[in-house]
Formats: structure tokens, C-alpha cells, sequence
């Protein structure tokens, strides 16, 4: 997870990104991204200053924290396949955006060998064919 500190400057790369290319569509996904992680930062600020007015989960101990991970991924998981079982029936615009918000995850500058990866994951397993 990362810190305001760090979505705040994710998002000034993808500024200073949208500046300096001529191509009006790939400004626009860089501005789009940029927003998308300032307010990543702006909730993570919220959550900082109104953590003790939000619930909590009691003290766990380390290994309830790896069970709680362990789920998650669980969970994740889960979310993505059903994801890509509807693939073909979820509206174009809503398939660019996850495809989009899915390849902007992790290192920025991986993001073109992650996109193409989820492209072949994608065409691969199209019409729930494997």
C-alpha cells in the first residue's frame, strides 16, 4: 500500500507525463491517471487523520493477520475470474477502464509489459475458452 506521500508523486509523473506527449488520447489517460491517484492520496490523508473515528478489528495476532491476507488474495482472486468470465458482456467503456486501472497498477515503469500481459490473459481466456 502505498503513503499520500507516494500517490501524490505517482500522480505528478503522470502530469508531467500528459505535458510532454503530442498524442491528445494519451494526455488524456495520463491526466485520468493522475486524478485517479490523487485521490488515492486525498483517501489515504482521510483515513490517516480519521483513524480513530473509523472501526477497528481487535489487536490481532500475526498469525490471524497472515489468515486475514491469505482471504484477501482469496477474495481477489475470486473478484478477478469472475471478472473475466463476464468479460464479453461487460460494456466496452467499463472493460477500458478496468483495463486500464489493471495495467496502471504496480511499477510505472513495467506498465507496458503488465498491459500487454493482461491483453494475451484476456484474448487467452476470451469466451471462457483456456
Amino acid at each position: 500500500m502505498f503513503t499520500p506521500k507516494e500517490y501524490r508523486a505517482k500522480a505528478a509523473e503522470y502530469g508531467e507525463m500528459a505535458k510532454t506527449t503530442n498524442i491528445p488520447e494519451e494526455s488524456r489517460q495520463f491526466r485520468k491517471r493522475e486524478q485517479n491517484f490523487t485521490v488515492l492520496a486525498n483517501n489515504e490523508e482521510w483515513l490517516a487523520d480519521n483513524f480513530e473515528k473509523t472501526l477497528h478489528a481487535s489487536d490481532q495476532d500475526p498469525e490471524g493477520d497472515a489468515a486475514a491476507a491469505a482471504t484477501e488474495e482469496k477474495i481477489l482472486r475470486c473478484l478477478g475470474a469472475a471478472v473475466v468470465m463476464q468479460w464479453n458482456t461487460i460494456p466496452k467503456k467499463l472493460q477500458r477502464e478496468l483495463f486500464d486501472n489493471a495495467g496502471s497498477m504496480g511499477d510505472l515503469l513495467k506498465t507496458a509489459t503488465l498491459r500487454g500481459q493482461i491483453a494475451r490473459f484476456l484474448h487467452k481466456h476470451k469466451d471462457g475458452e483456456r
